[in-house]
C-alpha cells in the first residue's frame, strides 16, 4: 500500500510490533524486581512526557505516556545512588541485580519461542514460488505455465515457513529428474490446478563445458529474472498444523536457529564497518524495519507478520545481551566490574560509561537510518 494511508499504516504496524516486544522486555524487569523484593517506583507504558497516571496506589506509579514506543521500569537506586533504602537496586545482591537485568533478555526469547510455537501449533503459512520467467520449449512451457504462476506443492508436499531449511519446491523439482510430477498451480487470478508436468533429465539438465549452471535449464525450465535474488516466495493463503509436542520442538528450532542468525549478521556487520565503513550495512534501522514489516503484512499476510515480531523479539534479546553500555548486557558487565575493583570504579566513571555508549549507539542508528532512506529513495533492497 502507497500514500499517505500506507504511511501511516507502516507506522502504527512498527508501534505495535517494536513497541510490544520493548514492552515485553521491560515487563521481565518489572515482574523479576518484584519477585526479588526491589522496589519499583515507576512501570511505564509508552516513554515520557506523561499523560496519564494509571494507578497511584501502592509503592509503584503506573503511567501512560506520549510517545508510544514500548515503555520502561524505574527502579530504586538504578542509577547508582546509595539510597537509605533496603530494598534499592543498588543495594540488592549481585545475583539479584544479573537476574533482574537478565530477565528482560529471557522475557524476548520466551515471545520468541511462544510465537513460533503458535504458529507451527495452529497456522504455519505454506510457501511456495512465483514464476516470473518460463523458458520456451521448456516442461514448464509444454505444460501451460505462465509467468505470474505460482507452485504450492509437487506431487502433493508443501513447504512452510518452519521446514524451509530442510528443503523448499525447487530441491523437490530437482530430486525428481526425468518424472512425472504433479504440480499444484496458484493462477494470477487465483484460481489453482493441478498440472502434470515430465521434467527434464539429469543429461537434459547436465552443464556440458564445467562453467556452472545454465539458464533454463532447470528440471523446470523456469528462472528469475534477477538469479542473485532467486525465485519470489508464495504465501498460498494455506496452512499446515502441528500436534503441540511437535510444535514445541519446531518452536524452539525456529528460536534458536533465528538467534543464531543475528548472531552471525552482527559479526558481518562488525567485519564489514571495520572493513569498508561507507559501504550499506547488512542490518535495518527503524525506518528499515518498519518498512519490511508493513511489506509483509501487505504481501504476506497477519501471520507471517507475528512471524516477524518472532524474528524481532529475538533481535531484541540477543542486541540487549550485548557487553556494550548502556545496554543490559552493558550494565551488567559494569555491575560485575564494580563487584571485582569495588569502589575503583566510581559513580561518575559508571555514568560516563553509559553517556558514551549511548551516542554511540544514537550515532549508529543514525548512519543506519541514513542508507534506509538511501534505498527507499532509489528503490534498492
Amino acid at each position: 500500500m502507497t500514500g499517505p494511508l500506507g504511511v501511516v499504516v507502516t507506522i502504527v504496524l512498527f508501534l505495535v510490533v517494536l513497541g510490544s516486544l520493548v514492552l515485553v522486555h521491560e515487563l521481565g524487569h518489572f515482574v523479576m524486581a518484584r519477585l526479588a523484593g526491589v522496589r519499583v517506583l515507576e512501570f511505564g507504558i509508552g516513554f515520557p512526557p506523561r499523560a496519564k497516571i494509571l494507578r497511584a496506589k501502592g509503592e509503584t506509579l503506573y503511567t501512560l505516556n506520549w510517545l508510544p514506543i514500548g515503555g520502561f521500569v524505574k527502579l530504586e537506586g538504578e542509577d547508582g545512588d546509595d539510597t537509605n533504602d533496603p530494598r534499592s537496586f543498588v543495594r540488592a545482591r549481585l545475583p539479584v541485580k544479573l537476574i533482574i537485568l537478565v530477565a528482560g533478555v529471557a522475557m524476548n526469547l520466551i515471545v520468541s519461542l511462544v510465537i513460533f510455537t503458535a504458529i507451527a501449533w495452529l497456522a504455519t503459512p505454506v510457501v511456495g514460488v512465483r514464476i516470473p520467467i518460463v523458458e520456451d520449449g521448456s516442461p514448464a512451457a509444454v505444460a501451460g505455465l505462465q509467468p505470474g504462476d505460482a507452485i504450492v506443492s509437487v506431487d502433493g508436499v508443501r513447504h512452510d515457513v518452519l521446514s524451509l531449511s530442510e528443503g523448499t519446491i525447487l530441491d523437490d523439482l530437482r530430486a525428481h529428474l526425468g518424472q512425472t510430477v504433479t504440480l499444484q498451480i496458484v493462477h494470477a487470478d487465483g484460481s489453482r490446478a493441478d498440472v502434470p508436468v515430465t521434467l527434464r533429465t539429469a543429461a537434459e539438465t547436465a552443464d556440458p563445458d564445467g562453467d556452472g549452471p545454465l539458464p533454463g535449464k532447470g528440471a523446470l525450465g523456469i528462472r528469475s529474472a534477477d538469479q542473485k535474488s532467486g525465485f519470489p516466495p508464495f504465501f498460498s493463503g494455506d496452512y499446515n498444523q502441528h500436534d503441540l509436542p511437535t510444535a514445541v520442538s519446531l518452536g524452539t528450532r525456529e528460536t534458536t536457529r533465528w538467534f543464531g542468525v543475528i548472531l552471525g549478521g552482527l559479526g558481518d556487520l562488525a567485519r564489514q564497518v571495520a572493513s569498508n565503513p561507507t559501504a550499506a550495512p547488512p542490518v535495518a534501522g527503524p525506518i528499515g524495519i518498519a518498512t519490511q514489516i508493513s511489506d509483509i503484512f501487505f504481501g504476506a499476510g497477519l501471520v507471517m507478520t507475528i512471524y516477524v515480531a518472532g524474528i524481532l523479539s529475538a533481535n531484541l534479546a540477543l542486541v540487549n545481551a550485548l557487553p556494550f553500555p548502556p545496554l543490559d548486557g552493558g550494565r551488567m558487565f559494569m555491575i560485575v566490574l564494580k563487584a571485582v575493583f569495588g569502589r575503583r570504579i566510581t559513580l561518575r566513571a559508571e555514568r560516563t560509561t553509559y553517556a558514551i555508549g549511548f551516542i554511540v549507539l544514537f550515532g549508529f542508528l543514525i548512519w543506519v537510518t541514513g542508507f534506509d532512506i538511501a534505498r527507499i529513495i532509489t528503490g534498492g533492497s
